[in-house]
């Protein structure tokens, strides 16, 4: 079996044929359009038996991975911290497209069980419009903080909490107060408000077409105690497809919650991990906060690791790992489901 890792840039593509031992067996590079992606499958036909690997950088490879996927071939999706430790030990020493290109392609050889690309569906569109709207209530949140400095300076009884200002009408009386003021923060404060409006009322927008998008996605997901509509967002869209998962132990170590063993001596325990994917891992930490206020399995759970003595740490870091479980666990089942009926190519 030929691994062929590729780095991929703006402009173009840099790819490393290596045999089963990680010898290399060719270097190719191409430009990063449909044409030099033809000319490198053109290049990679003389090698019989072959698998593509590149790093996982989606915004990169995207337009790679659906032309290569369209032609039949299978890649797959390097860790860039894999990538990064196999040109580490490597001995050639630098940087290039090439010796990059050469580390993908034997850290996908040594890893054989790596996440495999598919084609982009209904999940990469709700994830566009999540990060879009968490764009914008980050710039929102923003220019709330100005206005605030703003009202201060204009008059001390005008200042509004934050929470106040993501609502449209105490920023539309806010700005009938201050029609009459003069000065230059009057006049700053008459263009910002009017931005925090606009913005109020685009986010609240895709809040309502993320949630539209989503139900259909996963229902079974957003049936879980304390999980909304933005979280099972989050969940889908950084997921992607959870049958790229082989089971609920790698989706576990994806997100973050599957913990990282400690050994000292003859005794052994486990520590938090730090790694994974963060968003994924924050939305698994906002519904077991959610149902950690309220009564149900979460909750008993939490209660009877601490009467055994665990830490509140512990025993929220144990209760994660099993919200993961059931995550995938319902990820898969909306997946079968979607399969089914058709949905997916509906969509």
């Amino acid at each position: 079996m030929v691994v062929i890792g590729i780095d991929a840039h703006k402009r173009t593509h840099t790819a490393v044929a290596v045999d089963g031992n990680g010898a290399q067996l060719g270097v190719r590079t191409v430009a990063a359009n449909s044409a030099g992606h033809l000319d490198l499958l053109r290049w990679a036909e003389g090698f019989e038996e072959r698998r593509f690997a590149v790093e996982d950088c989606r915004h990169l490879t995207r337009q790679l991975e659906r032309d290569l996927l369209g032609a039949g071939e299978e890649i797959a999706r390097v860790p860039p911290k894999l990538m990064a430790g196999q040109r580490r030990s490597a001995r050639a020493k630098g940087k290039s497209d090439p010796i990059d290109a050469l580390s993908v392609a034997r850290a996908a050889l040594r890893e054989p069980d790596l996440p495999v690309a598919s084609l982009e569906g209904e999940e990469r569109a709700v994830r566009l419009l999540l990060d879009h709207r968490e764009d914008l209530v980050a710039e929102r949140t923003r220019i709330i903080n100005r206005v605030r400095w703003h009202l201060h300076g204009l008059d001390p009884a005008l200042e509004s909490s934050a929470g106040d200002l993501t609502c449209v009408k105490p920023v539309e009386v806010l700005i009938r107060r201050i029609e009459g003021m003069e000065g230059v923060e009057a006049e700053i404060l008459r263009d910002l408000l009017p931005r925090v409006i606009e913005l109020t009322v685009v986010e609240r927008r895709l809040e309502r077409e993320i949630a539209i998008r989503v139900t259909p996605l996963a229902p079974s997901v957003l049936d879980l105690e304390g999980c909304g509509a933005l979280t099972a967002a989050k969940i889908v869209g950084e997921t992607a497809d959870v049958t790229r998962f082989k089971d609920r132990n790698a989706f576990a170590r994806h997100n973050g919650t599957a913990p990282i063993p400690v050994w000292s001596g003859n005794s052994d325990h486990h520590r938090l991990n730090r790694g994974g994917n963060r968003q994924l891992n924050a939305a698994i930490h906002r519904i077991a906060i959610s149902q950690l206020r309220g009564c149900g399995p979460a909750r008993e759970l939490f209660d009877r690791l601490i009467a055994s003595g665990k830490t509140k740490r512990d025993a929220l870091r144990i209760v994660r790992r099993r919200l993961s479980d059931v995550v995938y666990k319902r990820l898969l089942e909306d997946s079968r489901v979607r399969r089914s009926t058709g949905f997916a190519e509906a969509a």
